[in-house]
């Protein structure tokens, strides 16, 4: 069997110099210590690319990098639809255009007026329900907000994968959190770092069905509840710390091989930083450190703990890279517009696909890429033979201390 070493990757001449030693060292070691196969990764318990795996657009909507469109655009979008309505006023797709356009740049008395007026033209829509209701969630109207939703709901359950279906229990969830009319934050707390608790609790016991679950339904209620969080972060407040806070309720339910922890405390580390309250903070703060509980970089090793301190600085960097990403964005559409040209036609142009945060790696992360992967079967040969070799060592070693010995005593 031949196993290729692949060294395409972007190191620097000290780093290469730095690999080739530590993969020797590396190599030999494991060869003589462990029979199991070989292994090369330093965060082999849960990686962040395991668990985006499961939820390609997560990190993306945390960190904000993901296809949205900048003030300018709206406020553009506004006077475009104020003017086609002017020559077009039964055409209803408008005024969803221009109400969820106010709503977008803070305007969520008129986006709610321009709705009200669709429904009075054509009333009964599915989309005017939705909007509606948003609008109204956003204003801190909740009640209203949720009868609106309900009538999006039974018009049509299955829009949007669902995602009204979960709004509508975020907000009787939040409904229920409240103490004399006011919401602390955040909703709930997990000390112990897994299991089901907060909104993902709260989504369990109204979607429960008799009998006991099995793990495949467990986990589709699950993934089924998280894009609906999702939908609403992309198309509502992406940094909204309810819905940071209740997606990383979400995600701290799973519990199988690919865990999801990590992206569960970037979304409390976000929502800390979003929060202005200094309780608000400490306390999503408090829980993003819950949610490393047992998270070690090695399976082998329960006291080698990821630590807060280490997510964040890779998060950081991550939410750097996705202002970075967005403020292009705010550019781009800004001078589209001062040129005179569409911003969305330019837009859809110029964005085809959805954007993803970079994978970062440090020097050792990319080292331990070089190590070959080793089935079972050749690595047990290899630690056999890597066992002789260190036997005939000894054993010659052994030969030379003793012709060294028996010359001093010739001599003496």
């Amino acid at each position: 069997m031949v196993i290729a070493v692949h060294f395409g990757l972007d190191l620097t001449h000290s780093e290469l110099g730095l690999a080739m030693k530590y993969r020797t060292r590396a190599l030999l070691l494991l060869l003589v210590f462990s029979p199991a196969p070989l292994i090369a990764c330093l965060w082999d318990s849960d990686t962040l690319e395991e668990e985006r795996r499961q939820f390609p657009s997560v990190l993306e909507l945390i960190t904000g990098k993901f296809l949205r469109h900048s003030k300018a655009f709206y406020e553009w979008r506004i006077e475009d639809r104020k003017k086609r309505l002017a020559s077009e006023p039964k055409n209803v797709a408008l005024y969803d255009d221009l109400a969820v356009a106010y709503e977008k740049t803070g305007q969520t008395d008129l986006a709610i007026e321009t709705i009200l007026r669709k429904e009075e033209i054509e009333p009964g829509l599915y989309e005017t329900y939705a909007n509606l209701g948003t609008f109204y969630i956003h204003a801190g109207r909740l009640e209203e907000g949720l009868k609106e939703i309900e009538k999006a709901i039974e018009i049509n359950p299955d829009a949007h994968f669902g995602r009204e279906v979960y709004q509508k229990l975020l907000v009787e969830y939040v409904l229920s959190k409240k103490a004399d009319g006011k919401l602390e934050l955040p909703m709930s707390s997990n000390t112990e770092g897994y299991g089901v608790y907060g909104f993902g609790s709260y989504v369990m016991e109204a979607t429960r069905r008799e009998g006991r679950w099995t793990d495949d339904e467990f986990r589709d209620a699950g993934e089924k509840a998280t894009k609906g969080i999702l939908g609403m972060m992309r198309f509502g407040n992406y940094d909204s710390p309810v819905l940071l806070e209740a997606l990383s309720d979400l995600l701290m339910m799973r519990s199988d091989d690919a865990q999801v922890k990590r992206l569960a405390t970037r979304a409390l580390l976000q929502a800390s930083y979003v929060s202005t309250d200094p309780k608000e903070k400490a306390a999503y703060r408090l829980n993003a450190e819950h949610a490393l509980s047992m998270q070690t970089r090695s399976r082998n090793s329960s006291s080698d703990a990821i630590s807060l301190a280490e997510v964040k600085s890779a998060f950081l960097l991550e939410l750097d890279e996705g202002t970075a990403w967005f403020e292009r964005v705010v550019a781009q559409e800004e001078s589209w517009i001062a040129d005179g040209l569409n911003p969305a036609s330019e837009y859809d142009r110029r964005y085809p696909e959805h954007p993803s945060q970079s994978v970062r790696e440090t020097v050792l992360d990319r080292v331990e890429r070089l190590i070959p992967p080793v089935p079972p079967a050749v690595g047990l040969a290899l630690a056999g033979l890597a066992a002789l070799f260190v036997a005939n060592r000894v054993k010659a070693a052994r030969r030379r201390s003793r012709a060294a010995s028996d010359k001093e005593a010739s001599l003496s």
